[in-house]
């Protein structure tokens, strides 16, 4: 059996995890799906200082409080920042370290030190005229979403929190956890996590493609799964 825990991707949350849950299940192994302070099941918190810091906390504290260990993180999209973050703090705690089209930052980085200017432009547009100046509205989902997916998860998401992208990473040391990194390899308006799969290929890590776009916990579930039980079992 292996443990995995997600860090979830920015307007999303641990309901975005269920079908991956009962497939994790069936083949043994744990799925911890935790939630951010200020989405989904917790968007009642959500509060102008709601940061990256708050939402590296949320899953450290999972795991301290559920006394996890041996872990395989799941960092998907901007929940790479926060893996990255929990890697850090909770060194003895996890085993591996998997980034799911997700940001892989270095010390000193925000979201938006690594974000394209044209979708940095629209995200601090969008938190100034409709998100009273601290909460970034939701985006569409990726094109590949079938229409039954559409309906059911996008009542779902929740503005993300303005100063979770703004925060930068403290980052004393590189995370000492085994890395792998699965692109997400499905065209898309915008590619913004190439730059980090090639950081993979040069630093080394374990690396893997999937034929779908961002979201395959949603639209490919039995795809990821077999990915993610072929990584954690090296």
């Amino acid at each position: 059996m292996t443990t995995f825990l997600v860090a979830h991707g920015a307007w999303s949350a641990g309901w975005a995890w269920k079908k991956m849950r009962p497939l994790m299940r069936a083949a043994g192994h744990e799925l911890w799906t935790p939630t951010y302070t200020g989405l989904g099941e917790r968007a009642h918190l959500a509060a102008p200082d709601v940061c990256l810091d708050t939402h590296i906390q949320d899953i450290v504290a999972v795991l301290e409080t559920e006394d996890l260990t041996d872990v395989v993180l799941i960092g998907h999209s901007y929940g790479g920042m926060v893996a990255t973050g929990v890697a850090d703090r909770a060194r003895g705690r996890i085993k591996q370290l998997i980034y799911l089209d997700a940001f892989a930052p270095k010390d000193g980085q925000s979201v938006f030190d690594l974000q394209q200017p044209e979708a940095l432009e629209r995200m601090r547009k969008g938190a100034a005229t409709s998100g009273d100046g601290w909460r970034i509205p939701s985006g569409p989902m990726p094109p590949d979403t079938s229409p039954e997916d559409l309906a059911w998860a996008s009542p779902r998401r929740k503005p993300q929190p303005l100063k979770a992208f703004e925060q930068k990473l403290k980052l004393p040391a590189e995370p000492s956890a085994p890395r792998a990194y699965i692109y997400c390899k499905r065209a898309r308006p915008d590619d913004n996590f190439r730059q980090f799969l090639e950081r993979a290929k040069r630093e080394g890590w374990r690396t893997f493609e999937i034929d779908a776009s961002h979201n395959p916990h949603i639209t490919d579930p039995q795809g990821l799964m077999a990915i993610l039980i072929e990584i954690a079992g090296r």
